[in-house]
């Protein structure tokens, strides 16, 4: 069991850490990446930890940061196959966010101009993407991107929906995680990109932050996802 911890406090600490783990980034002190990078994820687990118990929401958005922190791990050290490792955690992360936010709202129902925008911006990615993705990697790529464009357009949709201000953290988490996956990927397949790891973990951390942040406000996200239930 996690002990409480203060939202500020966490919220410095967590910042610390990424500081650090950036730093190491940068610098190619590897020692510090590899402590910190897990550690802040930690640390966002930790904040998200006490919000909404009892809930399947908060269970689907724990286990989201779970495999986000295998993700982690998996993608700091080199190779092809921790790469897919990698992807393949993250998958099931967004899988599980995108699980989440249907238990208040139905999927592509609440706001489908949303899932038209993050089509077309998935599409984009993509074509950027594509003359530099090896063959084996393309399907998986796809799948990838796909499931989080997905992701973001239904975080979006429960904006749209519910209006007030742990929505809106709640969608621009969505798509802080889209900007951050589109820098690496970037990186990786379409030609390196200046300080890219420093974009990559700023829009990640802050990207799964807002999602942790959105079950601070329970009350709104758990009275809309009965009404949803029983329209099922």
């Amino acid at each position: 069991m996690l002990l409480p911890v203060s939202t500020p406090l966490l919220a410095a600490l967590t910042f610390c850490s990424a500081a650090f783990a950036i730093l190491g980034s940068l610098s190619g002190q590897q020692w510090l990446l590899y402590l910190f990078k897990p550690l802040t994820t930690l640390l966002i687990l930790a904040h998200a930890w006490p919000r909404g118990r009892g809930h399947a929401v908060r269970r689907w958005v724990l286990l989201g940061l779970l495999c986000s922190l295998a993700g982690d791990i998996a993608l700091m050290w080199p190779g092809e196959n921790f790469f897919i490792v990698g992807l393949l955690s993250f998958l099931l992360a967004h899988l599980s966010y995108l699980w989440a936010f249907t238990r208040v709202e139905r999927f592509f129902r609440a706001w489908p101009w949303s899932f038209l925008f993050y089509a077309l911006l998935a599409g984009l990615i993509l074509s950027r993407l594509w003359p530099g993705v090896p063959a084996e990697l393309r399907p998986p790529v796809i799948a990838y991107v796909a499931c989080l464009a997905a992701m973001g357009a239904q975080a979006a949709a429960l904006w749209r929906r519910q209006g007030g201000a742990a929505s809106f953290v709640l969608a621009l988490g969505g798509l802080l995680f889209v900007v951050s996956d589109a820098i690496l990927a970037t990186n990786k397949f379409a030609g390196p990109l200046p300080r890219a790891s420093l974009w990559v973990l700023i829009t990640y951390w802050a990207a799964q932050w807002c999602i942790a942040s959105w079950l601070a406000a329970p009350q709104a996200w758990q009275a809309q996802g009965q009404a949803s239930e029983g329209k099922k």
